[in-house]
């Protein structure tokens, strides 16, 4: 049986880094995407027959276009496209400064999902299989106070996932949604506030990747993060507004 390919955006730390070895332990061949290339090194380093280092910002579409095109040269469309590449910073509307900080999170978390499936798209569609998986969050189901920019890119995310998966139907190719929930990463190490059911980033990564294997369109993990989502969603907008006002926020900072 063929090794499977696998290409992940934002590999050189957290989630994505946790993926990568995740699916390179399984024998696959890894297209990483990032922007620190001393962390793809590394990565090639541990399996260098296994890993294709592309050093690179999802925001920058012509290097993504060379990358995409590098991969499928040597290896043909890949089996599995990870859009995992994601920035999160506490927000503020009423701040100018961070306008730039609101751009960048959009820019990465929904452009740079779409930026990132579009080279493989139609190679994927010639052969006729493949997934696309958008990585999303629970964060997108409701607006969080201190996070709106990131709650919008995730709901955005969703949102575009849907309309991805209805476009590509009878197509050969799926387009699956995963919303983790809290991930040990160091875009949550700064959260000054509790993290219910939170999963060490391997363990969310084997749960992720069970999840692609499974064929579903839409997974939350862990289950667990899905019910308070759902429940969330709804409840009533005084009482989300009542229950929030207060909550905690996660710090602003420039990116």
């Amino acid at each position: 049986m063929a090794a499977q390919r696998v290409v992940i955006s934002g590999a050189s730390s957290g989630l994505g880094l946790a993926l990568a070895h995740h699916y390179l332990k399984q024998g696959a061949i890894v297209g990483v995407f990032a922007r620190r290339a001393d962390c793809l090194q590394s990565l090639s380093e541990q399996f260098p027959q296994q890993v294709y280092c592309y050093p690179l910002d999802v925001r920058d579409s012509a290097a993504v276009q060379a990358a995409a095109q590098s991969f499928i040269a040597h290896m043909g469309a890949p089996d599995i496209v990870i859009a995992n590449a994601g920035i999160s910073a506490g927000t503020l509307t009423e701040y100018a400064e961070d306008i730039d900080i609101f751009q960048q999170i959009m820019d990465v978390n929904i452009m740079g999902v779409m930026k990132t499936f579009q080279p493989f798209l139609v190679p994927m569609r010639e052969v006729g299989h493949g997934v696309l998986v958008g990585i999303a969050s629970v964060a997108g189901f409701r607006g969080l106070p201190g996070a709106s920019a990131y709650s919008a890119s995730k709901a955005a995310l969703i949102t575009y996932m849907e309309s991805l998966r209805v476009e590509l139907r009878d197509s050969g190719v799926r387009a699956i949604t995963i919303c983790p929930g809290y991930i040990k990463t160091p875009m949550t190490a700064i959260n000054p506030y509790p993290m219910p059911f939170i999963l060490p980033a391997a363990e969310a990564a084997r749960r992720i990747a069970r999840a692609i294997a499974s064929g579903k369109s839409f997974a939350v993990v862990p289950w667990q993060m899905g019910l308070i989502g759902r429940m969330l969603k709804l409840l009533p907008n005084w009482l989300y507004d009542f229950a929030f006002s207060q909550a905690p926020r996660k710090p602003r900072k420039t990116l």
